[in-house]
């Protein structure tokens, strides 16, 4: 029998969180919704990152040999949903990527890259990672595309001079945390010959390096907290010491990491628990006909619902989070892609029942139930979108 009881040590973490956001996000994140979406979000959020990397919410999987926590995944998810509960972006881009582009290093990462590259972490107050894999020309589902022919797949090249890759190409417009790393995860073609499951290389790229160029931030329809944008490489120098697993690897490296689906999909329980807690507030003190709508059995109904999906939710990011340990390539085929969408899928509902608990304030931009509804519609494409994730998972349940 399962046990999903939380030890005192996992009520401490998770409080902590709790506390953390509601101190330090939320306030970020109602003043930002009042601004409005041209104001440059980092100026606010780069404080609050900075306590967070205190608490070691940015090294979550980075074992303390090495300055950082080394959390399970399943304690991981217990802090991402408190974070996510204040804001979904705050918590998925500025926590759980970070986070999450550690274990590129602890999976591919040789020793010397763990100690130099752990040790710039440590030495900074508030180091960001980025992820650089999709293109503007090139769908991102291309990276499951199973089709031998080498022309399918990113174009980004790395050639390989000397001891030297030569980067060029353009990453597209939805590089999470573009602009504000410290430095970046590219993937680019080392061999334009071969299919992309062996041409595709992952290089470490300090944001500082000749030739790397950020375009103007990107405009979501949510998710105003954070930031996104083109990613330029025009001639940029990276040392082979700076590439990340075996050269033709790295398609292979992001399979074995199983854990990044599963944080995400965490930050959206997050997500569709503030829809749930805002709407059944509103309930309880909204009256209509002499009595609080909780009480109208129409209102009640969609608040059961709501907590219904929640929980089915949680439990399968848990369940996700719990299959990491005994079965990771199950994990990271089926259990983590299939937690992401069913996560994304109840922000979505939680947020819309919401709007509809709320009637005509529902659609008013000084409530939240906007902000919670376009932030859980970025989530139905982010990090692939839900047909291709479910595509994946019927190829794994063949």
């Amino acid at each position: 029998m399962v046990d999903f009881t939380l030890s005192e040590e996992q009520l401490m973490l998770q409080k902590t969180a709790r506390d953390f956001a509601q101190k330090e996000i939320k306030p970020i994140v109602e003043k930002l919704h009042h601004l409005g979406d041209d104001t440059d979000p980092w100026p606010l959020c780069k404080p609050m990152v900075q306590k967070g990397v205190e608490l070691g919410f940015t090294k979550l999987f980075v074992p303390e040999e090495y300055g950082g926590i080394g959390a399970t995944l399943f304690d991981t998810t217990l802090i991402l949903e408190e974070l996510g509960a204040a804001d979904v972006s705050i918590a998925a881009d500025y926590f759980s990527l970070t986070a999450s582009m550690a274990l590129l290093l602890m999976v591919g990462g040789n020793d010397e890259q763990k100690k130099r590259i752990f040790g710039q972490i440590d030495a900074s107050d508030c180091f960001m990672f980025s992820g650089a894999q999709s293109e503007p020309n090139v769908a991102g589902s291309e990276l499951f595309c199973p089709y031998p022919d080498a022309k399918f797949g990113m174009k980004t090249q790395a050639k390989r001079e000397g001891d030297h890759y030569i980067l060029n190409g353009q990453k597209s417009a939805f590089i999470t945390n573009a602009g504000i790393s410290d430095a970046y995860f590219i993937l680019a073609r080392t061999d334009s010959s071969k299919p992309q499951v062996e041409g595709v290389s992952i290089f470490y790229v300090p944001a500082n390096a000749p030739g790397l160029q950020i375009a103007k931030r990107t405009k979501l329809i949510g998710w105003h907290t954070s930031y996104h944008a083109e990613v330029y490489l025009d001639n940029v120098k990276v040392p082979v010491t700076d590439r990340i697993g075996e050269e033709g690897g790295a398609l292979m490296l992001f399979a074995q990491l199983p854990q990044m689906p599963v944080c995400l999909a965490a930050c959206f329980i997050g997500l569709a628990r503030a829809s749930y807690e805002y709407a059944l507030q509103y309930a309880k003190e909204r009256n209509s006909w002499g009595q609080p709508i909780i009480e109208h059995q129409a209102v009640a109904l969609k608040l059961a619902d709501m907590y219904c999906d929640l929980q089915a939710a949680r439990l399968m990011v848990w369940d996700a989070a719990k299959a990491v340990e005994t079965n990771p390539f199950e994990a990271g085929t089926l259990k983590g892609p299939a937690a992401k969408t069913m996560a994304v899928d109840v922000a979505i509902k939680n947020a819309e029942r919401a709007m509809q608990i709320l009637g005509g304030y529902g659609v008013a931009k000084e409530y939240s139930t906007g902000r919670f509804l376009n932030d859980a519609w970025v989530g139905y494409a982010c990090d692939f979108t839900r047909d291709v994730l479910r595509l994946g998972m019927v190829g794994f349940l063949k």
